[in-house]
């Protein structure tokens, strides 16, 4: 999301520039001209492509509110909103296989222009959280994760709330650094089942 502000706050600058020092555009209008420089500036390639750069009401609220204390009505309507957008598995089972969800947690590749439009896609789990004792190497940004099914319970309620959260962060935290995985197309549902039974199996190292 930071990231995608800063290439917003860029865009806007130059394109009040453009204007000169004729009177000063209006908000709708400099985000109208953001827009068009974004889309003229990049090319689909990859994994990478152009819908990118659409956003939606909850990132358009984030980006309204960034660097700016988040309102409790207006952080409760993104909950509400993305807690509706939620797919839940339509079998009802809430997990997979955690062998295949520690490969997922531990796959960097995806939505970048450099990978293979066919190629894997992962969620880098990693990169913001500590999972199994055995990786060393991980990111802070997210709380630590490891023993998260011995500390909540090995139950539904501890499944459904994790499928819900890797599926829609911000269904649980508005305008959370989490990228939604499910509903942004990121990983599948079965994807997201093995990393919820990497959290939740009493098998994972996780939970070791």
């Amino acid at each position: 999301m930071g990231k995608q502000i800063w290439i917003w706050s860029c865009a806007a600058a130059l394109a009040t520039a453009v204007v000169g020092c004729a009177t000063a555009p209006s908000d709708t209008e400099v985000s109208r001209q953001a827009a068009a420089v974004l889309k003229t500036s990049f090319k689909a390639n990859g994994q990478a492509g152009l819908d990118r750069l659409d956003q939606d009401d909850t990132q358009r609220l984030c980006t309204q509110y960034a660097n700016k204390p988040l309102p409790k009505d207006v952080a409760e309507m993104i909950e509400k909103m993305n807690l509706a957008s939620i797919k839940w598995p339509a079998d009802g089972r809430w997990t997979g296989d955690w062998k295949n969800g520690e490969r997922v947690a531990q796959e960097g590749r995806g939505k970048q222009f450099s990978d293979d439009p066919i190629g894997p896609v992962g969620a880098n789990c990693y990169a913001c959280h500590q999972l199994s004792p055995q990786e060393v190497s991980f990111g802070t940004i997210g709380p630590s994760l490891y023993g998260f099914a011995k500390l909540r319970g090995f139950n539904d309620d501890t499944r459904k709330y994790a499928y819900g959260k890797i599926w829609n962060a911000d269904a649980y935290s508005a305008c959370s650094n989490m990228p939604r995985f499910g509903h942004s197309q990121i990983l599948s549902e079965q994807q997201v089942k093995d990393l919820v039974a990497l959290l939740t199996d009493p098998d994972s190292p996780v939970n070791k």
